[in-house]
């Protein structure tokens, strides 16, 4: 460091973390006061841009202000704080730079997507007026975008098992950076600013509902919490292959994506506590099966980078022309989950008390809404927006393209049959019943078609259609097949043979393949 150097402004975004952070580590080498800042951006807080949902709604925002609040505490253990201010990031740096007069370089993660990329773009623009240094760093993949084997990005496979090849075969994982206990202190006189609440948003705190399979708080100390309990203090990651498709309860599946939304967990630490457990306990498809979902949301990221502002485009990837409805009624049987269908009406009320929803949840109510509603894909995208408390937007407009069938999905037509999915991942409708109430009554796998029930069956029940519990706004010709079948035993594995994760290519194949025939 040299004995000039002033005063580094971080801006941080989705890197709210104390390990791991590129951003942080730089400055910290690099001047004599460092000021780690969070903006909340009143531009995330008004519509959508095809809708006008609200972009950020409560389960998010509460997530996030808990998530600000512990880095803040987080960096006053350490000599430092986060220092807070409502306003675009670019106007907030432009005052702090004049209010100072010692800003040397202001330094921040890069993103993928326009918007994220327009702030850069004024960032640049407030430091160059000002002559002071931009220093960025690529931070939110598993994989650092530099080391793909792909270059330019335009090379990037539209199919992400090549893609995955490529990397598993020829590309390392950067280690994680060694951060200073002790950090450098805020500029003198700098006030840190007030934290806001839910109510300086318009927004009223959410009732956690106790059926919730989310019950956790934002932040980095929570998400290494939950990585030590899920790793090691219950060895549950290495069943993650076999319970991943769960429904119900808070243990079936990691829950990382929140945190990892945020980047209150770095997706580098994960994998190396992946390495760890391997070596020191158990190495199989569970724990390899963890890191096959980072590099999904590594490969939504860089698709992202390829195509642009073609993520957010109507026609997509592939440039599809597809007739998409825009029936709002329809739309809000859809988000209401008054469907009639009620394995997507139960996955549609979770998302609505809770933010949260299973993968599998996700997957069945988008393909419902673009494959047998034929609604705007972009509908869907924008609600889930609203409501997720782990919405990333690659990830989130990633998987609605691949669901509607216009993105990187490389077979054709790909439509889930919701009795078959139902019968499948909740053959004795238990996580209907916990969600769609009204349909307790109904014993077994019926309660997945209950229009298929004879009158004195749903009278016995006390269940009235189109009264206490709607007709199915549309049925589907392959899902009389289903009807009246007994599901059967639900797969916990959905890849046959050896626990032991493969050592040879040939082998690895032979078991992803499998994996994928099995997913739906």
């Amino acid at each position: 460091m040299s004995g000039t150097a002033g005063t580094a402004i971080c801006v941080l975004r989705c890197d709210l973390r104390a390990h791991d952070n590129q951003v942080l580590h730089w400055a910290q080498q690099n001047a004599d006061f460092v000021i780690p800042l969070y903006c909340f951006d009143p531009r995330h807080y008004l519509g959508t841009h095809c809708y006008s949902w609200p972009k950020t709604g409560p389960h998010r925002l509460r997530f996030l202000l808990e998530s600000v609040k512990d880095l803040r505490e987080t960096l006053q253990k350490k000599g430092s704080s986060l220092v807070v201010r409502k306003g675009k990031p670019e106007d907030v740096v432009c005052d702090l730079i004049t209010q100072l007069g010692s800003v040397t370089a202001v330094v921040f993660h890069e993103e993928a997507t326009q918007e994220e990329l327009d702030v850069e773009k004024g960032l640049y623009q407030v430091c160059g007026q000002h002559g002071v240094k931009v220093q960025t760093f690529w931070g939110s993949t598993l994989y650092h975008r530099d080391d793909l084997p792909f270059r330019p990005i335009d090379r990037l496979p539209d199919v992400y098992t090549h893609f995955r090849k490529a990397l598993e075969s020829g590309a390392r994982v950067r280690p994680t950076l060694q951060m200073p206990d002790q950090l450098k202190p805020l500029a003198p006189g700098l006030q840190e600013g007030i934290i806001p609440t839910m109510e300086d948003f318009g927004q009223k705190d959410p009732v956690t509902d106790p059926r919730t399979a989310f019950p956790c708080s934002g932040g980095e100390t929570q998400a290494l919490m939950r990585l030590q309990y899920y790793f090691w203090d219950t060895n549950l990651v290495a069943s993650y292959k076999e319970t991943r498709n769960g429904l119900v309860g808070m243990d079936y599946s990691t829950k990382f994506a929140p945190w990892l939304a945020l980047g209150c967990i770095s997706p580098r630490y994960i994998y190396e506590q992946i390495q760890k457990y391997e070596r020191e306990r158990t190495a199989n498809q569970s724990t390899y099966w963890v890191l096959f979902e980072l590099l999904w949301r590594d490969y939504f990221r860089f698709v992202a980078l390829k195509y642009g502002r073609r993520i957010f485009s109507l026609r997509g990837l592939q440039s599809k022309e597809i007739p998409w409805k825009k029936d709002l009624q329809l739309f809000s049987c859809w988000k209401e989950g008054k469907t009639g269908v009620p394995f997507v009406d139960a996955n549609m009320r979770e998302l609505s008390a809770t933010g949260f929803m299973s993968n599998r949840g996700r997957q069945n109510v988008a393909s419902f809404l673009t494959k047998d509603l034929g609604l705007d894909w972009r509908m869907g995208a924008e609600w889930f927006e609203y409501l997720l408390v782990d919405y990333d937007v690659c990830s989130n407009y990633g998987n609605w393209l691949y669901s509607a069938g216009i993105g990187n999905d490389p077979r054709e037509n790909r439509k889930f049959n919701m009795i078959k999915q139902g019968l499948d991942y909740d053959g004795n409708g238990d996580y209907v019943r916990l969600w769609v109430p009204e349909l307790q009554g109904i014993k077994g796998a019926d309660i997945h078609t209950p229009w298929a029930l004879s009158s004195a069956a749903l009278s016995q029940a006390g269940v009235t259609l189109g009264e206490t519990y709607p007709q199915p706004v549309v049925t589907a010709p392959e899902w009389s097949r289903h009807i009246h079948q007994r599901p059967r035993r639900t797969v916990r594995s959905t890849c046959r043979g050896s626990r032991k994760r493969p050592t040879s290519p040939s082998k690895y194949q032979q078991w992803t393949a499998a994996c994928q025939r099995h997913q739906n």
